[in-house]
């Protein structure tokens, strides 16, 4: 499949960018907003596609081009204030969702957040962010589309453990957090696996291979 990595230049997107690469099977192509990201890419022998979430759901379609799947990892930072957090993770999300469909795209994966799914789980500090993922994923699953949500925990920058623990809600656990990379080999598992179609999960580091854990759902 050729994958469309939306947020391709944020953490999680350039993780996926090397599983995608390195695993052979799917052909990332990434979807940036700056000239010098697209040519940051080619440089890795990856296609790129210049695109703008604040722009309109038909100039977004047009880089859906020969797209069999579309991942969405963007989002506005932790350093930017609520008003482009929803601009790009909700609205940004919604108009995504709506070029895919208008593209004739079946196949969505949705990078949440832990929690997002239940209001009583928002923490004051971040509940911004909270909303504009909730909603998104409720739009995306009113889509119609084949979608998987994939809603981990608190995001680390440390090497792979390699093993997670995915259930529809973690709540009473010992383990909150995960490594990027593993998020990445997460969504690179999901795209074709059947088992994973149609459903949404929280993701945390836990004992289970990620075969064995996609399997459990």
């Amino acid at each position: 499949m050729n994958v469309l990595v939306v947020g391709a230049n944020g953490q999680i997107g350039q993780h996926l960018i090397d599983e995608l690469k390195k695993q052979g099977k799917h052909n990332p192509i990434a979807f940036v907003r700056k000239e010098e990201q697209v040519e940051h890419f080619k440089k890795q022998d990856v296609k790129a596609r210049l695109g703008d979430l604040e722009s309109s759901i038909d100039e977004i379609k047009k880089s859906m081009t020969d797209i069999d799947a579309v991942v969405f990892t963007a989002g506005s930072g932790g350093s930017t204030g609520s008003d482009k957090t929803l601009l790009v993770d909700l609205d940004g999300a919604v108009k995504v969702i709506e070029a895919t469909k208008a593209s004739g795209i079946d196949r969505f994966v949705m990078v949440s957040a832990l929690g997002a799914d239940e209001r009583d789980r928002w923490s004051e500090e971040l509940k911004g962010y909270y909303v504009a993922k909730h909603f998104a994923d409720m739009w995306l699953l009113d889509s119609n589309l084949n979608y998987t949500i994939v809603r981990p925990g608190m995001l680390l920058n440390e090497e792979s453990i390699g093993k997670v623990l995915v259930k529809e809600a973690i709540k009473d656990n010992d383990v909150f957090s995960i490594p990027r990379i593993d998020v990445a080999k997460t969504i690179v598992a999901t795209l074709d696996n059947e088992n994973t179609y149609h459903k949404s999960f929280d993701l945390v580091t836990g004992q289970d291979t990620l075969d064995e854990a996609l399997k459990s759902l």
